[in-house]
């Protein structure tokens, strides 16, 4: 991991008409590093996900990306969300394509890349995520599980620099969570730079470089996944981890 900060969002506010749902975050991710963001619902979790590449603009406070403040528009806006890999809770899957196909679309029409060089990609990405075998199926046909690994193979297709996760196995079945987690703990291995929004506490345990807990907009408390869950420093974490360790 270098100490260059890849993401750093700098006094980030955003409002929802008068809620205030990011209320001056400061948060600094270095190359390869493995953030992981958790907190309770409704504390912001995903709308700091989602502003890094701009799916929500931000009211005030400023985000750079790799050196760069974040584009607001246009042809330098479509660069960076392809350099910024996003999956999310849903699949976001063209039911009419195949599983090669969904994976192929991304660099083929949006970086015109050569199809047989894509192609080659695509199916060593669905090698390394485990379904090389479905690629010529559509994703009705594949598990909830499946369809998420597909996902992150279609971001990974655009070999992004960064790749942010909105709560990835929330929509899933208990007994698919694992095969997608294992995938993300892969790449984190491999010191991809990742954000990930999750309820799953046993990845931030084992995943994640840095634990941030966030709470009412605000980011509460940054530390190691070790430290945070022995010793949370604020009242708000402490409440939390209660509530959902003792389970």
């Amino acid at each position: 991991m270098s100490d260059e900060a890849l993401i750093v969002l700098d006094k980030v506010n955003k409002y929802f008409g008068p809620l205030h749902v990011l209320q001056d975050v400061d948060l600094s991710v270095t190359r390869g590093e493995v953030v992981v963001v958790i907190g309770p619902s409704g504390s912001g979790k995903s709308t700091l996900c989602r502003a890094i590449n701009r799916l929500e603009p931000i009211n005030s406070g400023t985000i750079t990306f790799d050196g760069r403040p974040l584009p607001a528009e246009g042809r330098s806006l479509a660069r960076l969300r392809s350099e910024v890999g996003m999956v999310f809770q849903s699949f976001n899957l063209f039911a009419h394509k195949t599983i090669l196909q969904n994976v192929m679309l991304g660099p083929v029409k949006v970086r015109k890349e050569k199809p047989a060089v894509v192609r080659e990609r695509a199916m060593s990405l669905l090698e390394r995520v485990g379904i090389a075998n479905q690629a010529e199926k559509y994703p009705a046909q594949l598990s909830g599980g499946q369809q998420q690994r597909v996902a992150i193979a279609r971001a990974l297709a655009m070999q992004p620099k960064a790749m942010l996760f909105d709560e990835p196995t929330s929509a899933l079945d208990p007994e698919m969570v694992g095969e997608v987690l294992d995938v993300m703990t892969s790449l984190a291995r491999e010191g991809m730079t990742m954000v990930v929004v999750t309820h799953e506490m046993g990845f931030a345990r084992h995943a994640a470089n840095r634990v941030v807990f966030m709470a009412d907009g605000q980011l509460v408390e940054s530390a190691p996944p070790a430290e945070f869950f022995a010793n949370p420093k604020s009242d708000r974490a402490k409440d939390f981890l209660s509530k959902i360790l003792t389970h």
